[in-house]
Order: C-alpha cells, then structure tokens, then sequence
C-alpha cells in the first residue's frame, strides 16, 4: 500500500500510517527500532532495498531522508516536504516514508524527523554516501544510538578513516569493518588451533580499501606484531598471512568467494567466504545497539602508527643474523683471531 503526499507535514504523514495499518489489518506498531537513512536521489534506491531486505531480520520503521538540491534562488525560497508512505507489501515487515526536503527545510531535517520517531525504540542512522565528517554531532546523528557510515563509497577513503577516528564517538561504526567479520573470525578460529605465538602479518588487497587498513590495524592492536600492507588486483581483501612461530598460517581468497586456509601441518581447507551485499551488512550493524569497542581500538590505533611503530616492511627471520657475523668479517683482524670473536656471539644467541 502507497500513500503519495505533497507538501504535508509530520502530523499528516503520521495519520496516513494510523490509516495505512487499519487499512491492511494491522492496528499494531510490531517494529524494534527505527532506521532514518540519509541519502541522495541517486542511492535512495539501492539504501531502501537493502534496508527492506534486513527489516525480515529486524522489523523496522524506515525514514529515508533525501535532501533535494534547489538549483535557483526562487527554489531555494520555496520550503516543501513531500512525503511516500509505503506498508505492508510495498515496506518489508515494517513501515516505510520516504521524505523529500526542499528548500531551507533541508537544514532542519532533524525537525521532520523526530515526530516520525517510533517511541521507546531505538533510533540507527545510516550514511551510504556523504556522511558527516563528526557524525554524533551532525542534527540527525545526534538523535540516534547508533551511527552507520561507509568509508568505502567516500571519494578518500583512507583520508575518511583517518577522520573517522579522530572523531570517533561510542555508538559510531563503518561498514567498512563490518565487512572483515568473517576475516576476523576466520583467523581467531584458526589460531586457536595451534599453540604458536605470532611474528608478524601481511594483508593484502586492492589500493584504497579501508577494510585492509582496518584488518591490518586489528591484528597491529590485537597481537602486537608488525603489519605489511600489499596491494592486489582485489577483489576487496585477498589475503592474510600470519608467521608464527609454529609455521605460516594463510587464508587466501583470489576470487571474492571462496578461501583456503592454510596452517603448516594440516590439510589445506576451502572456506566460503563470500563478499557480502548491503543488505547483509546493515542487518549485522542492527543486532548490536551497543558501542561496539573492538571497533574502537581498532580505528584509534591509527594508520600512522602503524606505519611507524607496527612497521609496514614486517622483518623477515633470516635478517638478524647477518647483522650478528658482519662485525667479524669486517674487522681488520688475521683470520685465525675470528673464531675467538664468533665465540661469544653464539653463546648469546643460545641465551
């Protein structure tokens, strides 16, 4: 069921669902939470399917929230919001409004918005494209308890994380890190079959991926080993390899479906590790309404100490030892005096 408004208001749009849901047998408000996406016309199709198909997973109220561009100053001067209302078939298992601003009522969306909040439910606001650079302090943000963006579709999406994490506030995420979930479970999995302890990481992916800089700063953050990025023709994330000192451990994914997982001394294992839609990682974003910490360390652990501290050349295990015999090489001492000076330098390596 459609309801088509022009130039309403947040009273009129919330009769029409008072009479949309009598009209289709269902008096009831059955929804969870309230999901206001923001976005522009171009996406509003894309962001509202995905967002249907989750609202199976978690019946929801839709607010998709499109700012209209007003090209001349006589629009910017006429003020209008036209509303869709969308139930039953037409909205997923929950309710729909399509919101579209026109002139100076675009910079106070926050005033439509909130009369549209369903009450006592939890408020999600989700970014597909241009999101805030301080999304707890943008109007809308600062009504929700979760906050979506998705670094992934910026124009500078290593630039964007770093200003994610300088003003990151708890109750914020990326999808750009919930899509190395199956990453990261993967590779906790696999180390808990083997008692090792880990040297060093590779992550390798294609240029500009945030996902590979987050992945690679959680394993910097988590295991205090350092991190090698590497570029790849993608797609996304198509390999890590962990060193430890049990042998190599690598789960390699060349063509965005399914992964090997390698571990020295057990059979190689295919893995399905697909690349998931939109509509998958928005519904993992709504089970959880608390700040999400691991996350937090992640992002706050910072591309640029990873490049300092973490290093991004990791050292190979063979380096070390050249360093331990050039001094007696180089000295100008007669060649029977060197096994005495070589002496002391195996004892401590055996220390």
């Amino acid at each position: 069921m459609k309801t088509d408004l022009t130039d309403t208001t947040s009273s009129k749009i919330n009769k029409a669902l008072v009479l949309g849901r009598r009209a289709i047998g269902t008096p009831a408000v059955g929804m969870v939470l309230t999901l206001v996406i923001v976005t522009d016309e171009e996406n509003a199709y894309d962001a509202l399917k995905a967002a249907n198909e989750a609202s199976r997973e978690h019946p929801s109220r839709t607010l998709v929230v499109i700012k209209r561009v007003s090209r001349s100053p006589r629009d910017r001067a006429n003020t209008r919001l036209d509303a869709e209302v969308r139930l039953g078939a037409d909205a997923g298992s929950g309710e729909t409004v399509i919101l579209r601003l026109y002139g100076e009522v675009v910079g106070h969306a926050q005033s439509v918005v909130l009369p549209l909040l369903l009450p006592d439910a939890p408020v999600v606001v989700w970014w597909p494209v241009n999101a805030p650079t301080d999304p707890a302090n943008d109007p809308l943000g600062a009504l929700a308890q979760r906050r979506v963006t998705d670094t992934y579709a910026a124009e500078q999406p290593i630039e964007e994380l770093t200003a994610r994490a300088d003003t990151y506030t708890p109750g914020d995420t990326d999808l750009s890190w919930t899509r190395i979930t199956p990453w990261r479970s993967m590779l906790a999995a696999a180390l808990d079959q083997v008692h090792c302890k880990v040297t060093s990481a590779d992550v390798e992916g294609e240029e500009f991926n945030p996902s590979v800089e987050l992945l690679a700063m959680w394993l910097a953050e988590r295991l205090k080993v350092p991190v090698r990025r590497s570029l790849s023709q993608g797609p996304g994330l198509t390999s890590v390899r962990l060193e430890t000192s049990a042998g190599p451990i690598v789960l390699d994914r060349p063509d965005g479906s399914l992964a090997t997982l390698s571990i020295e001394g057990q059979p190689d294992r295919a893995v399905a590790l697909k690349r998931r839609e939109t509509a998958e990682l928005i519904a993992e974003e709504l089970r959880r309404l608390d700040p999400d910490d691991t996350y937090a360390a992640s992002l706050k652990f910072g591309l640029e100490r990873l490049d300092e501290e973490a290093a991004v050349t990791a050292p190979a295990p063979e380096e070390p030892a050249p360093d331990v015999t050039a001094a007696p090489e180089s000295a100008a001492e007669p060649s029977k005096k060197a096994p005495a000076k070589k002496a002391p330098a195996k004892k401590a390596a055996a220390k």
